[in-house]
């Protein structure tokens, strides 16, 4: 028998001594350093941090933690790690202890998530700290860190190297893929998790039983791959997420309300602590949040999407890659505060041409943002061939979706404005010329 699999959280799947129950009808193993973790305030902290924030506000039904998300990452880490260990070439790499390291890593992979951080992240902005920062301040300075070192007897630094992708051995490259590559354990977990609690099929229709049944190694031995038994899976799961990125993530009410949260967080970053701000859990973050913006046009942002009334900003217009490209591609992928700039000028020309006041906060843009997301690869392999083969190039979907740019196929470039005066501005015909002077002006550094 492997050694990996006596593993005491990885044994715990078949034991079913100690048990955590999440959605959907899934049992989490629990042992007493794994309970002594999720009790730590830094893991609690996720209990308060819902994993799709603004989607609740289309999706009611989606109000799912950070919490729950890591346990089912840490399970799935556990059946990966276990289906692998039959691996010879994988039980001949890794070793028990790196194998622990990794259960930790999954585990602890959300902890410096704070409420919202992926759209306020997108912005850019000078001061505001990637996640991953907290991430490792929580580590090497918290309790989190104390635990690792004395019950898991792990240095916080090895979870930190498998959590930034910085393997440099084999075996740390292929434990960094398990946490991150097209098939990995925080998709597989998000996509049905997100899906279930939306209420969509959406991220539901791939088999994850098959797909982790054909886990195997590439062929230099260094990286996740699948037996050709889990193709379909495969590219069923990478279809679920550009799905789910269409109907979900990126819903056009969804982006509404990001586009308002992003313009208040923009105006309101002078007063910030950012210190304090993202080491709160969502209730207070918002709290904060509304009292510094009182009644200036970020509180009116910001009480339109929280306040008791709901009042979302209005899609005037939007453009995407295979529809207005030449627009999208003026847009798409700019510097955020390029495109305030660029809002602000165009509600300047829209009130000039209505003959009525349009405040700058009014109109907003919404873009796809300057960073890409990963690209959708990973090896097969044809045992009757003894053959590796890239998925895109043996599956018709992935190479689509490979070649022509996921991002821009699912993200548009969407206007919007002030529910008050959504109704006039889309009687005017002049919107695409008025828009691209707006954009001229930015570009040449005019601005009124």
């Amino acid at each position: 028998m492997s050694v990996i699999r006596e593993i005491p959280e990885i044994a715990g799947l078949d034991a079913r001594q100690s048990l955590l129950r999440i959605p959907q009808e899934l049992d989490v193993p629990l042992t007493p350093r794994v309970r002594s973790l999720i009790d730590t305030a830094e893991f609690r902290r996720l209990s308060k941090v819902s994993q799709l924030g603004l989607v609740t506000l289309v999706y009611p039904g989606a109000t799912h933690t950070r919490f729950e998300h890591s346990l089912g990452v840490y399970r799935l880490a556990l059946l990966f790690l276990k289906q692998l260990s039959y691996d010879e070439r994988f039980a001949a790499t890794v070793q028990p202890e790196e194998a622990e390291a990794l259960i930790a890593a999954a585990l602890l992979h959300d902890l410096g998530h704070w409420p919202y951080c992926h759209p306020i992240e997108d912005l850019q902005l000078p001061g505001v700290p990637r996640h991953e920062r907290l991430a490792e301040r929580y580590l090497l300075t918290s309790q989190v860190g104390e635990i690792l070192q004395r019950e898991w007897r792990i240095s916080p630094e090895k979870v930190l190297s498998l959590l930034n992708d910085k393997g440099e051995s084999p075996s740390s490259r292929i434990l960094s893929s398990i946490l991150s590559c097209p098939i990995d354990i925080d998709k597989m977990d998000y996509l049905s998790r997100d899906s279930l609690h939306a209420g969509v099929p959406y991220g539901r229709h791939f088999d994850q039983q098959r797909l982790i049944g054909s886990l195997c190694l590439n062929e230099a031995g260094d990286n996740l791959a699948i037996t050709d038994k889990g193709r379909t899976a495969a590219e069923m799961m990478v279809f679920a997420r550009y799905v789910m990125f269409s109907e979900v993530y990126w819903h056009h009410t969804v982006r509404s309300a990001t586009a308002m949260l992003q313009r208040a967080f923009f105006l309101l970053q002078p007063q910030l602590d950012f210190g304090t701000l993202f080491q709160l859990g969502e209730s207070d973050w918002i709290a904060a949040l509304a009292r510094l913006a009182g009644t200036e046009p970020a509180g009116e942002l910001v009480n339109g999407l929280f306040g008791p009334q709901r009042s979302l900003y209005k899609r005037l217009v939007q453009y995407s890659y295979f529809e207005q490209r030449e627009m999208y591609e003026r847009l798409a992928r700019r510097p955020y505060a390029w495109l305030v700039n660029v809002a602000e000028q165009f509600a300047a020309r829209l009130a000039s041409h209505l003959g009525e006041p349009i405040a700058a906060h009014e109109v907003l843009f919404d873009a796809p943002p300057v960073e890409r997301e990963i690209e959708f690869n990973v090896d097969v392999y044809f045992p009757k061939d003894q053959r590796y083969r890239k998925l895109e190039s043996v599956s018709p979907v992935v190479r689509a979706l490979a070649k022509e740019q996921f991002d821009d196929y699912v993200k548009r470039v969407r206007v919007y404005v002030h529910p008050r005066i959504v109704g006039r501005l889309r009687g005017v015909a002049e919107l695409e010329r008025l828009l691209n002077h707006a954009i001229d002006d930015c570009d040449a550094g005019r601005v009124r």
